[in-house]
Formats: structure tokens, C-alpha cells, sequence
């Protein structure tokens, strides 16, 4: 479970199957304009001179003294991106550090709002640990779990791998 990173636990809230190819290293990612524009969106920050923070095998948007930030594009799956804050709180919670969490998008398509904010709780932290388990388990799985297509599949790097 140590191995789960952000973008893993983003992956399982967005589609199982492609937590499960990005985890056995299938990666069809670099065709996908989607990535190329978050990789920009990073560059940008690093050279503002704000770049990521590892812990562990986490990378972090940025750290405030307040806040662990997770900057999104798009607004199009705050649910997958809860989770992933949710874990940055959780490994630093580890560590002695106590924050808050707080998505920021750049684009605001779906909320009306273009941050907001996530907490880890006793509830949140159990749920967390479940789906960490969930993933461990998914991921050890000799195949994938067979692609559900959805309209969100038409952007999915691993739309062609899926479908065609």
C-alpha cells in the first residue's frame, strides 16, 4: 500500500481500469493533451519558483503553512481529486504535520466555485484506508478490470487501448 501515489488514487476514483494499466506500467499518457498541459501548468509553477513537494512517493502541488495544495485544470472530477488530497493530508499526518486541504482549478466548468477545501477526519481517514486496501487488491489483479465506457472516455489517454 506504501506504493499508492496521488496519481494512482486519482486514477481509481476516475476509472478502475486505468489504475490498474498506469500501476502495472502501462502508460499511454504521453499522447494525451490533457497531460502535456498539466506537465505545462507545472513547469509554469517551478518557474515561479513554486515546485513540488515529495514525501514518500507523493508529489505536491505546493505546501502553505496552512494548506496542501492540489492545483487542477479542470473542475471535471473533484471526487478522484478529494481523495488524492485526502492522502497527501494523510502521509504528512504520518509524519507529524497536521493541514488542511485545498484543491484550486483553473478552470471552473462543473462548481461554481474554484476552490475548495478538504479536511481529513476520523471518517475520512478510515474510508481512506479502505480504498488504499481496495487499490492494493485492484491493482494485483492478473488483468484489468474491463473498461465501462463513458463520455469521459473520449479524452482518456487509454481511450484507443479500451475501446479500438
Amino acid at each position: 500500500m506504501s506504493q499508492i501515489t496521488g496519481t494512482l488514487i486519482n486514477y481509481y476514483f476516475h476509472c478502475k481500469t486505468q489504475c490498474w494499466l498506469h500501476a502495472n506500467r502501462i502508460n499511454l499518457e504521453d499522447n494525451s493533451e490533457d497531460v502535456r498541459v498539466g506537465r505545462v501548468l507545472h513547469e509554469i509553477a517551478e518557474k515561479k519558483g513554486k515546485s513540488e513537494v515529495s514525501i514518500d512517493n507523493v508529489k505536491v502541488d505546493k505546501i502553505t503553512k496552512e494548506f496542501v495544495v492540489e492545483i487542477k485544470k479542470s473542475d471535471s472530477d473533484i471526487e478522484a481529486t478529494r481523495w488524492q488530497v485526502l492522502l497527501y493530508l494523510y502521509k504528512l499526518k504520518q509524519k507529524g504535520v497536521l493541514k488542511r486541504g485545498k484543491i484550486e482549478f483553473i478552470e471552473k466548468n462543473r462548481q461554481n466555485r474554484k476552490v475548495h477545501f478538504v479536511d481529513l477526519d476520523e471518517r475520512s481517514e478510515e474510508e481512506l484506508m479502505r480504498v488504499l486496501q481496495d487499490i492494493d487488491e485492484l491493482v494485483k489483479l492478473q488483468t484489468h478490470p474491463k473498461p465501462q465506457k463513458q463520455s469521459k472516455c473520449k479524452r482518456c489517454a487509454y481511450f484507443e487501448y479500451c475501446f479500438i
